[in-house]
């Protein structure tokens, strides 16, 4: 559950109002595009992970393909990246609990966050029951929705017949030109980030290989099912020119379709995958934050286990971070807390290049050591790698060309280069040590 839900979020539920105004009913081609991405990063890192069950954080497996500093670099972007979304998915809470409950926002956001921290600190058991009935709650909603909507479009429970029409009656199927549709994947491609986490909780169950291998066909799964239908179900029932950007597009469709209550069923189940993105980002911070301190990339004291094996003070860490910047959207919304958000735009994209080449890397060592542990194989090796790869950085140099992004990219660049820079600096801190204590071998 953990797995089909992962990637279900208020980017599906609301932000795919924006790129389905800007590109029109071809949208589902951009989000086609963007899932076989998205698809094909995710068998890579079932082919490493098949390899190395127990690395405990899947930007582990890039310390092994690419070595200690990618790791370095991998897992603290991985962990900002998702410091950031808690503190995003607070206020997104808070402002739809706000419409119901007569309490400022900020303080809302404290008590979610302060809820799914505890959460978190008391078992790895507490995460996944939570976040399998979080995700089981998305999931029922988008198989109902599609549901009511595919009988809608067919035409059983519409008055006036089928309504695929309006796929091609407003300005055609591409209305802005297939240009847009390419552009649009530089969009869309965010909302189905976080299909990885589920690697992350495998590496605590007891077949982490045997699961890993069933997430894979889960991505295609999901991508298929709750996107490409779901938004083509939209498209085909309303014209595209009335969906208004920022505006549940599931919402206004069932609105459409005049079902009583449409407003406050999406904004419980936009709740539900607020909480649910919320508490995943708890926990995989926690989990990155430990594993970087096991290897030496971050302060010992956070290996720390509770009684129940939490890392309660990787996890404290990661939700004082996000407090702080749920007070920079209070106190600095336009200067600090922009920036943090802008430097997480491409953050994710980085990282999924990183696998890229951790991937081809390790896939030649294997090959030439020992060809029978490839268990799972990355799909049209090695072609298939480095195509995606260049497909990621396509999509990085289109984001300079939309003025939306570009001030992300250039943000994420500058996390880059701070990020690459402690890595250095890491590295220099630790050559006098090394030196020191080669010294003293020698003298012995």
């Amino acid at each position: 559950m953990i797995a089909i839900g992962g990637i279900i979020g208020a980017g599906l539920f609301v932000g795919s109002s924006t790129s389905i105004s800007q590109v029109g009913p071809a949208v589902v081609v951009s989000y086609g595009i963007a899932g076989i991405v998205i698809l094909m990063v995710m068998r890579m890192l079932s082919e490493m992970a098949s390899l190395m069950p127990g690395a405990g954080s899947f930007t582990e497996l890039v310390r092994a393909g690419l070595g200690d500093r990618a790791g370095f670099i991998c897992g603290w972007l991985y962990w900002y990246f998702w410091v950031v979304v808690v503190a995003i998915e607070a206020i997104a809470g808070a402002v739809i609990i706000a419409q119901w409950i007569a309490a400022p926002i900020w303080l809302i956001g404290v008590v979610l966050l302060a809820i799914l921290t505890g959460v978190n600190l008391l078992s790895t058991r507490s995460y996944g029951e939570f976040e399998f009935w979080f995700s089981l709650m998305k999931v029922v909603a988008i198989i109902a929705f599609i549901a009511i909507a595919g009988l809608w479009a067919f035409g059983v429970t519409s008055p006036h017949g089928p309504t695929f029409a309006n796929l091609v009656a407003h300005g055609g199927f591409a209305p802005n030109g297939w240009g847009a549709v390419l552009a649009g994947v530089t969009s869309v491609i965010f909302a189905l980030c976080g299909a990885e986490i589920a690697t992350i909780a495998a590496a605590e169950s007891q077949e982490p290989a045997r699961t890993i291998a069933r997430i894979t066909a889960s991505v295609a799964l999901r991508i298929l099912l709750f996107y490409l239908l779901s938004i083509g179900l939209i498209v085909s029932i309303m014209p595209w020119t009335s969906i208004v950007p920022g505006q549940s597009p599931f919402a206004a469709t069932l609105s459409f379709m005049q079902i009583p209550h449409a407003g406050d069923i999406m904004n419980i189940v936009v709740l539900i995958a607020v909480l649910s993105c919320l508490n995943s980002g708890m926990y995989v911070t926690s989990r990155v934050l430990f594993v970087l301190s096991e290897k030496g990339d971050a302060p010992k004291g956070l290996v720390a286990l509770s009684a129940k094996h939490v890392p309660i003070r990787s996890t404290l860490i990661g939700s004082l971070f996000a407090y702080g910047a749920l007070a920079a959207s209070i106190f600095s919304p336009e200067l600090v807390f922009s920036f943090l958000v802008n430097a997480s735009g491409a953050v994710m994209l980085f990282i999924y290049l990183l696998v890229c080449f951790a991937q081809v890397r390790m896939r030649k060592k294997i090959e030439h050591e020992a060809p029978e542990r490839l268990i799972i194989r990355m799909w049209f090796h090695p072609y298939g790698s480095y195509l995606t790869a260049g497909g990621i950085a396509i999509i990085l140099i289109a984001m300079l060309f939309k003025p939306g992004l570009r001030i992300e990219l250039l943000s994420s660049l500058v996390l880059l280069a701070i990020v690459c820079a402690l890595s250095f600096l890491k590295s220099l801190r630790r050559s006098p040590n090394l030196s020191s204590s080669l010294g003293r071998s020698s003298a012995s």
